[in-house]
């Protein structure tokens, strides 16, 4: 992780430490068909969205899991949204969620890869993570009656669902990935995450808080197995949205998948010189989220408005 993305995380988790120590009681953030879920409020970045977390990690964001919501004609795919490394589903998603929804897709957003009730989650090994994922998928499409769903996700969430996808029956049940910063191709964390794997008994101690970690570092056996024999099935349309100043995926061109017809690699700089958003911000930036729905929604797509996008903290 980057150096700024690391102190935002470090604030973050020191908050979630005093909470657990409090012996807060939470609940395992799931829910049976036909209830809508207690959500929280929007927020404008991931760390306000961090922060409101902490004592409640497992609320939904807002807009999602709505368990009696169907999928309209326009939009018959219900949005599946998939958690990042760390993260909790509201603290990822506190704002996509709800432009999803207004936009009248039925959004669902669930903990997966880590402790029920804990801050943390997609922590776990990959695999366990993209089978809680799959398992999730199913209930969505059993709740609304689609017949696929569309997932989008942030970092390891952009990465995990190629594993549903390659080995959990996922190609018949998911029409588009769309993968903001994902780790398709792993990092090297600026060398930080490359240097630590070339020690096991540092490895072998990063995997026991965060198996997930070792496995996105770049050439790992992991991403070897998932991404041999390419990358990308047929029959589903994958699209990657990507920050050239992206501190935790280094190098930042480690997000693309190989070129295909199915394949779509987007820079935002390309789209606006202006947009500094980093690996964390890039959920919460107006850019990306335009291109998000313009994924999912070709037919209907709009320029972004080039906008000046800072990153989350300077």
């Amino acid at each position: 992780m980057g150096v700024r993305a690391f102190g935002r995380r470090v604030v973050v988790l020191v908050a979630a430490v005093g909470a657990m120590a409090l012996g807060i009681a939470l609940s395992t953030g799931t829910a049976d068909a036909a209830v809508k879920e207690p959500t929280g409020p929007v927020q404008p970045n991931i760390i306000s969205a961090a922060i409101y977390s902490v004592l409640q990690p497992t609320i939904a964001p807002p807009g999602a899991n709505d368990w009696n919501c169907k999928p309209s004609a326009e939009h018959p795919n219900p949005v599946l949204l998939s958690n990042g490394t760390t993260a909790n589903a509201y603290e990822n998603w506190a704002n996509l969620s709800k432009v999803l929804a207004d936009h009248g897709y039925c959004v669902f957003a669930g903990n997966f890869g880590g402790s029920p009730g804990s801050f943390l989650q997609t922590v776990g090994p990959v695999a366990g993570t993209a089978a809680q994922l799959a398992k999730f998928g199913d209930k969505v499409l059993a709740a609304t009656g689609a017949s696929k769903l569309d997932i989008v996700g942030h970092s390891q969430g952009g990465m995990n669902p190629r594993y549903w996808i390659k080995y959990l029956g996922g190609a018949s049940k998911i029409g588009k990935l769309i993968g903001l910063s994902p780790s398709n191709y792993g990092t090297s964390l600026y060398g930080l995450l490359s240097t630590l794997q070339a020690i096991p008994p540092v490895r072998d101690l990063v995997g026991l808080a965060c198996a997930s970690c070792n496995e996105q570092a770049t050439g790992s056996a992991f991403l070897t197995d998932l991404n041999a024999g390419g990358d990308t099935v047929p029959g589903i349309d994958y699209t990657v949205i990507q920050t050239k100043y992206d501190d935790v995926v280094t190098p930042y061109t480690n997000a693309f998948l190989k070129p295909a017809s199915n394949v779509k690699n987007i820079v935002l700089q390309d789209l606006c010189s202006a947009d500094f958003t980093d690996h964390l911000g890039i959920p919460y930036d107006p850019i990306a989220q335009r291109e998000v729905l313009n994924a999912l929604d070709p037919a209907h797509a709009q320029t972004p408005r080039c906008v000046f996008v800072p990153p989350v903290i300077s």
